[in-house]
């Protein structure tokens, strides 16, 4: 399910780039319970036409030096691609091997997968990850946080 950046990827990571700097304003979501020097906000919504109740959402995962967000489960149905923008982050999902991924690369998970790991890889330079949802629009919840 991995996939690392080709050409293609780096004509869709600049397109993503560039779309997220012509959107004049987002809306920062709540941090997560236990994040450490995470940022999280929604860059991006529209409701996918002919497709009746499925909506897109763009989330920019900002994480400072050492940052990062507690093990967590997504939306039930939300289908999620993740680019890495900038740095280098490290993800676990499923208990599977912890994988580091750096600008450029993208991974991708699935409806019910649990993210045990997400982090920056560096304790001395930012990261920071594209998250494109594909989920139901009703959706209010994205992201939630196990119990400690």
């Amino acid at each position: 399910m991995t996939r690392h950046a080709g050409a293609p990827t780096r004509v869709l990571l600049s397109t993503a780039a560039l779309a997220l700097a012509a959107l004049p304003t987002s809306i920062t979501l709540a941090d997560l319970p236990g994040s450490r020097n995470a940022k999280v906000t929604q860059v991006y919504e529209h409701a996918l036409p002919d497709v009746p109740g499925k909506s897109i959402r763009g989330v920019l995962v900002e994480y400072g030096p050492g940052g990062s967000s507690p093990s967590h489960t997504h939306a039930k149905s939300a289908l999620i691609y993740a680019t890495v923008l900038e740095g280098a982050v490290r993800s676990q999902i499923n208990g599977g091997p912890v994988r580091t991924f750096q600008a450029g690369e993208n991974f991708t998970e699935l409806p019910g997968d649990h993210h045990n790991v997400s982090a920056n890889a560096s304790d001395s330079q930012p990261a920071k990850l594209l998250a494109v949802f594909v989920v139901d629009t009703a959706e209010t919840e994205l992201t939630t946080p196990d119990r400690q």
